[in-house]
């Protein structure tokens, strides 16, 4: 199903009648999918609004064969916001289950009202270290990664190519911070400045005058969405792409490419998927994203799709019986769904444990731009926070 921000919820009501009408003997399985669906970064919501509506239609509008009800609201990035829509969504629609979030400041925010309520919470995509670690709960599962882990593949690139001095950027909160940890995680040489900028900020013109000053021999960057885009454009049209490496993460993909299109070009990021992945899942998944919404789908898709298959997992091996969280659990724990990723599985604080790319930004024989596999990096790859995790 294809859905605007403003038209999304009665598109929305439409299946879950639809639904409703092919499976009226039971109760809907109701999911709140939170997103970020306005603003510069409103691609990213929408990717990963797409990926999970698109799996909950190849089902036939259920979740383990229960009949499926998903209430899609707009977090407008702001942690305020999204803390009184979650509420809504938990004590209103009395949701079994909410997914989604793209942003850690926001996830920061609702991580405990979901939770402290005894409610799944299902991670699309944002995973700080701060739940990945002590701050672990039984109520939240993560079907993305934890921020670190795509940062550490272009800290080991960059370890591995002998580069001797780097420049670092990303914005000034969570999962900015996450960003550039991860990365010194495996990088052992000189960082010669750590850049943090404003989230949203789209000029970059002083920031990339101090990477052209201090001559590293790569730069390094945590910028996604508009931000990306912008960054993009101005490190080219600045010339530094001729002799700076630009490594990133959630910078150069399918959110961004669209925007920045050649510029981009030869550039690398860290990932735990790309669209050309070789995996059955992933061939079906991606073939049947583009022909339902006509875009090549990003990882917040991926993760999108992936969130509610990891739902739909449970649902049905509980019988739909979504009140014994016990079992709910047990059941989403065992991860019983064909990831697009291929090897996925659960570590003991609820983040996957999942294999690692580094990807570079290419052309498809059709002319389309796209992030490709150039290499694996880390196989079977479990972050640095999970043994801080008191769940065993």
């Amino acid at each position: 199903m294809r859905c605007g921000v403003q038209s999304c919820r009665a598109g929305l009501a439409a299946l879950a009648i639809a639904v409703s009408a092919g499976v009226a003997a039971a109760d809907p399985v109701k999911v709140g999918l939170v997103a970020t669906l306005s603003g510069p970064s409103a691609v990213l919501g929408q990717h990963m609004r797409d990926g999970f509506l698109l799996a909950v239609k190849e089902m036939g509008g259920t979740l383990g064969g229960q009949p499926a009800e998903v209430v899609v609201v707009d977090d407008e990035l702001k942690p305020d916001v999204a803390v009184q829509k979650v509420k809504g969504l938990i004590e209103r629609d009395k949701v079994d289950f909410v997914a989604g979030v793209v942003f850690s400041n926001v996830m920061g925010a609702v991580v405990k009202p979901v939770t402290g309520a005894e409610t799944f919470l299902i991670s699309g995509n944002a995973g700080p270290s701060t739940i990945a670690g002590a701050g672990c709960s039984p109520f939240f599962f993560s079907a993305s990664y934890q921020n670190d882990q795509n940062h550490e593949v272009l800290g080991q690139y960059a370890q591995a190519k002998g580069y001797k001095k780097v420049v670092l950027m990303a914005p000034n909160y969570q999962a900015g911070k996450d960003a550039l940890a991860g990365f010194k995680r495996y990088y052992k040489g000189e960082v010669a400045d750590e850049i943090y900028t404003q989230l949203g900020q789209l000029d970059f013109s002083a920031e990339l005058a101090k990477v052209a000053a201090a001559k590293p021999d790569a730069f390094f960057t945590f910028m996604p969405g508009g931000m990306g885009v912008n960054l993009v454009k101005q490190y080219r049209q600045a010339g530094l792409a001729e002799t700076v490496p630009f490594l990133s993460a959630f910078t150069v993909d399918e959110t961004t490419l669209p925007a920045t299109g050649e510029a981009a070009l030869g550039f690398y990021s860290g990932a735990a998927w790309a669209p050309d992945l070789d995996v059955p899942a992933n061939k079906a998944f991606v073939a049947a994203f583009e022909k339902e919404y006509g875009y090549i789908p990003a990882l917040y898709a991926a993760q999108g799709y992936d969130a509610a298959k990891l739902i739909a997992s449970a649902v049905k091996a509980t019988g739909g019986k979504l009140t014994d969280k016990d079992a709910v659990r047990a059941a989403l724990k065992k991860a019983d769904f064909a990831s697009v990723r291929g090897n996925f599985k659960f570590n003991t604080n609820q983040f996957p444990i999942q294999d690692f790319y580094l990807v570079k930004v290419g052309k498809r024989p059709d002319g389309k731009v796209e992030t490709m596999i150039a290499e694996k990096v880390f196989a079977e790859d479990g972050d640095a926070y999970a043994d801080k995790c008191p769940m065993k």
